[in-house]
């Protein structure tokens, strides 16, 4: 029988050392950096690569950007190392490959027939990642969608919109995602994270995540 594998859980929206150290120390494997100018959660390279520098190694740092200019993310990549570019916009295949780093493919899900249409454009991609829709918007939304609807997917899947530690247990169930992205429902206020919630939303995967292993026994 296959083992069930850990969930991984993406914390989106650092912005100070602080927040980073604690998110690290309860457990969180990647973090996100928002270099979107529009979001609340916005950080300059700058200021992302201080972070970076001061945190242990095996922690994934991915830089998040929407429909950026070229210029701009090879601005970002030359001032803070990343291991990810996750695009939240309108890329194509052909922007999303050219930097010559991996990269997610964050899609907001409407239906199962268009995500997997979506999904097939990006062959490069190293994950998918489903957020909520909402019109003009592109993520951060707060929003959850129907997880039930979501399609099987060639590429590891992972999962945002309204995630928090009340119902991350419930997409892990349904689901089974290789990675939770979670921003706004860790947070006591927008762009400021909370030790507290951060806490609960890792014990909640991890609790989760026993519990399917127990049920695959």
């Amino acid at each position: 029988m296959a083992k069930v594998q850990r969930t991984r859980v993406k914390i989106c929206g650092i912005r100070s050392l602080p927040e980073a150290s604690t998110a690290v120390h309860l457990g969180a494997d990647i973090l996100g950096f928002n270099f979107f100018d529009q979001s609340a959660r916005f950080i300059s390279g700058e200021n992302a690569a201080e972070i970076v520098a001061e945190l242990p190694p095996f922690v994934s740092h991915v830089g998040l950007f929407v429909n950026a200019s070229s210029e701009f993310v090879r601005s970002v990549l030359k001032i803070c190392p990343l291991d990810l570019l996750q695009f939240h916009g309108d890329e194509d295949e052909n922007y999303c490959r050219q930097f010559d780093v991996p990269y997610v493919k964050a899609i907001r899900h409407q239906n199962s027939e268009t995500t997997a249409r979506i999904a097939a454009e990006y062959g490069m991609a190293s994950a998918i990642l489903l957020d909520a829709y909402v019109p003009s918007q592109y993520g951060g939304t707060g929003e959850q969608f129907d997880w039930a609807t979501i399609p099987a997917l060639e590429k590891p899947l992972m999962v945002a919109g309204g995630l928090n530690a009340e119902n991350v247990h419930s997409v892990i169930e349904s689901v089974g995602p290789f990675a939770v992205d979670v921003c706004g429902g860790v947070e006591s206020a927008p762009g400021v994270k909370s030790s507290e919630k951060m806490d609960a939303f890792l014990r909640a995967v991890g609790e989760a995540d026993r519990l399917r292993a127990a049920c695959h026994k």
